[in-house]
C-alpha cells in the first residue's frame, strides 16, 4: 500500500512539474533542463527516500524546521527575529527558519514532499493548496483553529483563501491587498483635483495625465502602467476588475473564462491601451516601479510592500475603482503544517498560535509594512500610532473588507496560465479580450473535458 501512495504521489509529482515548466519557462532549451534535473530528483528521493528532516528529539525539546521564502531580506530578519522570539519563550519547542530560496523553491519543495523529507511547516503561497492536498502533504486545521482562545481575533475574511473542499489547510501570517498608488504633483499639474472612484473616472483621469509634449505620439508620460506578461503578477493585478466587474474564473469549480464579468474586466484594459493612455511594462516584470518613480507614469497597481514608499518621489494611493462594486485581491501570506509526527504537529501549533497573536502580527506588521491579520492587533495603539505616520496604509485596511481572493483548487497554475496568456495576448493587440478569453476557455475545456477536475 505505501508503495502504491508512492507512486501516485510520483504521478502527482510529474503533473505539477510539468505544468511548472510549460507555464513559466519559456525556451525550449530551459525546459528541457530543467525537467531533466526534476527528473534525476525524482529518481534520486524515489529510489533513496533520503530522510533530511528527521525526527530530532532530545531532552524533551522538539525541534521543527520551517521552509520560508520570504523577501526582501528585511522582511525576513524580521519574522527570523520572531522565531526567534518564541524560541526564548518555548525552550521545549525550537523552531529554525530555513530560507528555501528564490529560485524555483516549488521544485525543491515538491521533491521533498514526494521523498517523504519535507519540513515540518512551510510559508508559501495559498494557490498550491490543491496540489499539497492532491500530494496528502499537509494537515487540515479545522479541529484546531475552531477550539484557538484567539480565533474570533483572526480577520474572518482573510479565510475563504484558505479553504478547499470545506477544510481550512493553512493560517494567514501576513496579507495585503491591491490599490492604486499615484503622483500628486502629476496630477496637479494636469488639473486633475479628484482620485477616481469608478472606472469611466478612471479612464477619464487617464487621459488627462497623458501628456505627449513634443507632438510626436510617443507620450513622454502615460496615465498608468499595466503589468505585461501571462505569469501570476499580472493575473493578480487583474483580479481585482474581475471581481469588480462582478466576475469569476470557476463555475462550480470548473474553469470559466467567458462570463460577462471576466470579459468586461479584460475589455477595460484593453480600452485603456486603445486609448493610448495606458503604457506595459517589460514582460514580467510589471511589479517594477522605475517608470513611476522617474515620472514616466503617474499611477500604479501595487500594494502595501511597494518600494515607492521609501523612494524620494511624493505619492499617495486610492482604492481600486469600482464598477459593479469595490474590489480588490488580497496578497496573503501562509503558513501550512506538512505532515509529520504528533510530536511535531503538536508543537508545530503552538508556533502557529504565536503568528497568529497580536504580539506577533504587531511587530511583524510595523516591521515589514505589510497588514496584520489579528484585529488586535490592527487596533492596538502601537499599530495605530504606526498607521498615522503612514496613513495612506488606511486605503488598503479599509479594503480588507471588499478583498477578494484567487482559487486554490488543484487545476488554478492551469486555469491562471490560459488566463495570462489571454490577458497577454489581449494588451499587445493580438486578439480582442472576448476572443482571448474564448481561446483560453478552449484550451482548458481540452485538458477537462467534463465538469470533474
Amino acid at each position: 500500500m505505501k508503495k502504491i501512495n508512492q507512486l501516485r504521489k510520483i504521478s502527482i509529482y510529474w503533473t505539477i512539474c510539468k505544468d511548472y515548466i510549460c507555464n513559466t519557462i519559456g525556451d525550449n532549451w530551459q525546459r528541457s533542463l530543467l525537467a531533466i534535473i526534476m527528473v534525476i530528483g525524482l529518481f534520486c528521493i524515489s529510489g533513496c527516500q533520503i530522510q533530511t528532516n528527521k525526527d530530532y528529539q532530545n531532552n524533551q525539546v522538539v525541534y521543527l524546521n520551517l521552509w520560508q521564502g520570504i523577501n526582501p531580506p528585511k522582511n525576513r530578519d524580521v519574522f527570523n527575529k520572531l522565531v526567534d522570539k518564541f524560541n526564548q519563550s518555548h525552550p521545549d519547542i525550537q523552531v529554525k527558519s530555513i530560507f528555501s530560496g528564490a529560485n524555483n523553491p516549488l521544485a525543491k519543495i515538491l521533491t521533498a514532499v514526494v521523498g517523504n523529507s519535507a519540513p515540518d511547516m512551510l510559508i508559501f503561497y495559498p494557490q498550491l493548496t490543491g496540489q499539497f492536498v492532491q500530494l496528502e502533504a499537509i494537515k487540515p486545521l479545522d479541529d484546531w483553529f475552531n477550539q484557538l482562545p484567539i480565533r474570533s481575533d483572526v480577520i474572518s475574511t482573510l479565510l475563504p483563501e484558505l479553504k478547499l473542499d470545506g477544510h481550512l489547510w493553512s493560517i494567514p501570517y501576513s496579507t495585503a491587498n491591491l490599490g492604486i498608488f499615484y503622483r500628486p504633483d502629476l496630477f496637479q499639474a494636469a488639473g486633475v483635483t479628484e482620485t477616481p472612484k469608478t472606472w469611466d473616472e478612471l479612464r477619464a483621469v487617464a487621459k488627462k495625465l497623458t501628456i505627449d509634449k513634443n507632438g510626436d505620439k510617443r507620450p513622454e508620460q502615460y496615465g498608468i502602467l499595466l503589468p505585461l506578461g501571462k505569469q501570476e503578477w499580472t493575473v493578480f493585478c487583474w483580479f481585482p476588475f474581475l471581481l469588480g466587474a462582478g466576475g469569476d474564473i470557476l463555475d462550480d469549480n470548473y474553469p470559466n473564462l467567458t462570463n460577462s464579468g471576466a470579459i468586461t474586466a479584460l475589455k477595460f484594459w484593453e480600452n485603456l491601451i486603445k486609448d493610448g493612455t495606458a503604457t506595459l511594462s517589460p514582460p514580467e516584470r510589471g511589479y517594477e516601479e522605475d517608470a513611476f518613480i522617474s515620472g514616466r507614469i503617474a499611477m500604479q497597481i501595487t500594494g502595501p510592500w511597494t518600494y515607492i514608499t521609501t523612494s524620494p518621489v511624493k505619492y499617495d494611493v486610492f482604492p481600486i475603482p469600482a464598477n459593479i462594486n469595490r474590489a480588490t485581491t488580497t496578497g496573503t501570506g501562509n503558513l501550512f503544517l506538512m505532515k509529520t509526527t504528533p510530536e511535531k504537529e503538536k508543537a508545530a501549533l503552538k508556533f502557529f498560535e504565536f503568528v497568529l497573536s497580536e504580539q506577533f502580527q504587531t511587530e511583524w506588521a510595523i516591521g515589514t509594512g505589510f497588514l496584520p491579520v489579528n484585529i488586535k492587533s490592527a487596533q492596538s495603539q502601537e499599530y495605530q500610532e504606526y498607521v498615522k505616520s503612514k496613513p495612506w496604509l488606511k486605503v488598503f485596511l479599509d479594503q480588507i473588507s471588499v478583498a477578494g481572493s484567487r482559487p486554490i483548487l488543484a487545476g488554478y497554475s492551469r486555469i491562471s496560465d490560459n488566463l495570462g496568456r489571454a490577458i497577454e495576448e489581449t494588451l499587445l493587440g493580438k486578439s480582442s479580450a472576448e476572443v482571448a478569453l474564448q481561446a483560453a476557455q478552449k484550451r482548458l475545456e481540452l485538458i477537462w473535458p467534463d465538469r470533474n477536475f
